[in-house]
């Protein structure tokens, strides 16, 4: 039986890579913007990326430069070389799982994105999983996993068939993604959805009107969606979706 999405991932709004603002000293999925998500109960969404020995990071890039200054691949670094490497706009390093879900803790929910590994949304997928699912082990509070990959998606079912997992999803355009044409036609659709046993799917803000997500919708399919960076946007996203996931301002808490 498919997990359902816990109700509070769609009453509380979520903050996008966490409660991030650089000119705050809080850069994106950094323990600082992880402890303001926290402190202002929002919900927090994080990213999850892979060392070279096979570890969880908190952190959306595939390469490191954008935002730690310094090239290269987090893959082809140690999990301990990833802590020692200073995020920009912060004085520490780069955060693993494992300790966020200690700062977390339950609190407020956490939604958690696995990136894909394996470079064209295909099968070669697991060692982030297994980690995650490790990880996650014991962990109480809400928390929900989700990927762009339906591979990994399904894959985090075999092994965790208790937490909810969803599916990210989008517009597809094979220039903004880097993936071939014939690839983004066919997850443009979402056509996974119930072969991986998702709960949800958290879709594109500019792309919310698209008949198949008023399809699922339909059948009670739980509706997030990314990124919205105004209370305009954000108004009109929730026509639609059940719940935003924000940056760039402070959505209505409905509290």
């Amino acid at each position: 039986m498919t997990p359902s999405l816990p109700s509070v991932f769609l009453q509380i709004p979520i903050a996008h890579r966490a409660l991030h603002d650089i000119s705050d000293n809080r850069p994106e999925n950094s323990r600082a913007a992880i402890r303001a998500a926290v402190a202002a109960g929002y919900g927090i969404e994080i990213d999850l990326q892979l060392t070279s020995d096979n570890r969880a990071m908190v952190f959306h890039d595939y390469d490191m430069t954008r935002l730690t200054g310094q090239p290269g691949p987090i893959r082809q670094i140690t999990a301990d070389q990833a802590l020692d490497t200073p995020l920009l706009h912060a004085d520490d390093g780069i955060p693993a799982l494992d300790e966020v879900l200690k700062m977390v803790a339950g609190k407020v929910p956490l939604l958690i994105e696995l990136k894909d590994q394996d470079g064209a949304m295909g099968p070669a997928v697991g060692p982030l999983e297994q980690d995650a699912v490790r990880a996650l082990q014991g962990y109480d509070g809400p928390v929900a996993v989700m990927s762009f990959n339906p591979h990994s998606v399904a894959e985090l079912g075999r092994l965790a068939p208790h937490l909810p997992r969803g599916i990210v999803t989008g517009s597809y355009q094979p220039k903004v993604e880097l993936l071939p044409q014939d690839v983004c036609d066919h997850l443009r659709g979402i056509p996974d959805f119930d072969r991986v046993g998702a709960s949800f799917i958290s879709h594109e803000v500019k792309e919310l009107a698209r008949p198949r997500v008023a399809a699922l919708k339909a059948q009670g399919v739980p509706i997030l969606c990314w990124t919205v960076r105004s209370p305009k946007q954000e108004a009109e996203a929730r026509t639609i979706a059940d719940n935003v996931t924000f940056e760039g301002y402070l959505a209505i808490h409905p509290g």
